[in-house]
């Protein structure tokens, strides 16, 4: 973990913000500006939960750690105005690079071209804002959706009735969506009901919205949930029902909360396709500081993902993040963004 000479925490209107400061030497064999100072880099995120959050940040302040930043670390906690505030706050700062992390497109676009016209370089995660001077930061969302509906007609077989958990807006989400909506062209599958809600408590929401679904719908055999959070909520209702054996979630994205759900005995929750997020995290950090000293990380920088069944994790006797990694070296670290330069996250 990051040894933290000053920490201070500020509310900002629904938000929070964590600023971490490292030392002022620069960085041996580094280009400008890392040779000469510490760099600072802002990462503001939309959402303000949740396991996934939480192991991308640990991710980002291991990487800063290693490069010697001063990290910015905030979370608009799911609003649109905060996290503008939030991106407006970092271009006041005048960092030197600020990594957005989700959101939506039209609130961001504007606020992501002012901090460019102030020259602090800007990349962006899991959010397209369309400029060719932000790179993307991406898992393979269509990857993702693909292998896990994949898994679902190999288990299910043609032409199941199904539902999905969505919410439009979010590019992950859209992208993800879009992959299921071809599955239901390409293998006569029947979509029941499309239901979902992005807030402070995702999870319980969503159980809610999911009974309900379940009862008006009892021939739903897949529930498709494109983000990990959506997966909880599912098996929350699906537990209370009583329907295991018969409603199975196939889902998108991992955590150690995610797996302990996958392996409890008669789980619904029975396969999930993924990259780390810690990982994200540290090839954010990496991708804007190649940036900042103007060696680009290229328009698109992709992440692959893997399936990760049930079956796996009970076979492998994997319970935690940490297991995952060692059985599945895809998930230990990622080649993208990297340069000689650039010292590796210390795990």
């Amino acid at each position: 973990m990051m040894k933290l000479l000053s920490t201070i925490a500020v509310a900002v209107v629904a938000g929070s913000l964590l600023t971490t400061v490292a030392s002022a030497a620069g960085l041996p064999g580094a280009p400008a500006p890392f040779d000469k100072k510490a760099v600072n880099i802002a990462v503001v995120s939309f959402l303000g939960s949740g396991d996934w959050l939480q192991a991308f940040e640990a991710g980002v302040k291991r990487q800063a750690d290693a490069l010697g930043v001063n990290l910015t670390v905030s979370q608009a906690r799911n609003d649109n105005d905060t996290q503008r505030n939030l991106i407006e706050q970092a271009i006041n700062l005048g960092v030197d690079g600020i990594i957005i992390n989700n959101g939506r497109p039209e609130v961001l676009k504007d606020v992501a071209q002012k901090a460019l016209d102030k020259g602090i370089k800007v990349v962006a995660y899991d959010v397209d804002l369309n400029n060719p001077q932000v790179p993307q930061i991406e898992q393979s969302d269509k990857d993702m959706a693909k292998l896990a509906l994949d898994q679902a007609v190999k288990d299910k077989g043609e032409g199941f009735t199904g539902g999905v958990v969505y919410v439009a807006g979010f590019a992950p989400l859209d992208r993800r969506y879009a992959v299921w909506k071809d599955f239901i062209a390409k293998h006569n599958l029947k979509e029941k009901a499309v239901w979902g809600v992005v807030n402070d408590t995702v999870p319980a929401s969503v159980a809610d919205q999911t009974k309900a679904v379940l009862r008006a719908n009892p021939d739903i055999s897949v529930i498709f949930t494109p983000w990990d959070e959506f997966a909880k909520g599912a098996k929350l209702a699906i537990d209370e029902l009583g329907l295991s054996s018969q409603v199975k979630i196939y889902g998108v994205d991992t955590s150690t909360a995610d797996i302990q759900l996958m392996v409890e005995p008669d789980s619904a929750w029975v396969a999930t396709a993924a990259t780390n997020a810690a990982v994200v995290g540290e090839v954010s950090v990496r991708a804007v500081s190649l940036a900042i000293a103007g060696q680009s990380p290229g328009r698109s920088v992709l992440l692959q993902p893997t399936l990760i069944t049930r079956d796996d994790l009970i076979s492998n006797k994997i319970g935690t993040i940490e297991e995952l990694q060692q059985k599945f070296p895809a998930f230990l670290k990622s080649d993208a963004a990297t340069a000689s330069w650039i010292p590796a996250a210390k795990n």
